[in-house]
């Protein structure tokens, strides 16, 4: 079966052949843990059911994650379908999470497609969160309408050459505007449970990356003016220089408060009301999970 679910359009029979992503046609599982350090409507008291998946379709310089994203690594699973169905019933019935939470699901969505079906019946009523870093086709979020509750993507760039330079993503804006505005329209407006946890919705994070404070205004004004101040925003300073950063100087170093306090400043200036914001020592190793 070609692959063409992500904006790359590898087109390849990943049984035969890697795309870009270097996913092999199987899910392939680097962790699958209960994660307390997502927002606090994803994680509540009990934990966000996460499945890391392996590899990535982008290439970031400074992925906190790199070592499942784009190193081999070694202690990831394998699993057919049926296995990954059984997995994530076991999981979330033994751990009692809030969610199942699909990390960097992206370069699996032909598959995903196929058995979220079965899946989402199996975990229910659990909300199932797609959990991505924005590169996405409209097509296949619209195909999801019915089977993900909950999108939770990065809107990493306003900047096309950054985001080439930093995440080797041709055309992200393009692409993550017409994604997110798409999961818009799949999900429709955030709901809440009695506990505060999200039942269906939208919540859209950005990484304020240090010296491209105006890459951050122009993604704001861009959700202001086309998705509406409305709109949840988890604004985030968790960056901190891991993996390739230090080949690029401006990378290399951690967000300043100075830095932050602007874009927060700009975003309630904008008027957005609703969303989440991070303390500062949130730019830590120690949020980050092992793998």
């Amino acid at each position: 079966m070609e692959c063409n679910y992500c904006p790359f359009e590898c087109g390849v029979d990943r049984q035969l052949k890697l795309g870009v992503c270097k996913a092999p046609a199987e899910f392939t599982v680097a962790k699958v843990m209960a994660h307390f350090w997502e927002e606090p409507c994803i994680s509540g008291q009990r934990g966000s059911g996460t499945v890391f998946f392996a590899h990535c379709n982008a290439a970031c310089l400074f992925c906190q994650n790199y070592k499942i994203s784009q190193l081999r690594f070694p202690k990831a699973q394998i699993y057919q379908d049926e296995e990954f169905i059984e997995l994530c019933r076991n999981f979330v019935k033994e751990t009692r999470v809030h969610n199942l939470n699909l990390v960097s699901p992206t370069h699996y969505a032909g598959r995903l497609l196929r058995i979220l079906p079965r899946l989402k019946q199996e975990i229910s009523p659990l909300p199932i969160v797609w959990n991505s870093n924005g590169y996405e086709k409209e097509s296949v979020i619209e195909e999801l309408a019915g089977l993900v509750d909950v999108f939770l993507p990065d809107f990493k760039y306003a900047d096309n050459t950054l985001a080439v330079k930093f995440s080797r993503l041709p055309g992200y804006f393009e692409y993550a505007c017409r994604a997110i505005a798409a999961m818009q329209k799949v999900a429709g407006d955030p709901l809440f449970d009695q506990d505060g946890i999200i039942q269906r919705g939208v919540i859209i994070r950005h990484l304020i990356l240090p010296g491209q404070i105006e890459n951050s205004k122009r993604v704001l004004a861009w959700i202001a003016e086309n998705l509406g101040t409305q709109s949840y925003i988890s604004l985030m300073s968790q960056y901190y220089p891991v993996h390739r950063a230090a080949e690029v100087p401006e990378l290399n170093r951690r967000l300043t408060e100075e830095e932050y306090r602007e874009v927060e400043e700009y975003l309630f200036a904008l008027g957005f009301e609703s969303g989440f914001l991070q303390d500062l020592d949130s730019n830590s190793a120690d949020y980050t999970p092992q793998f």
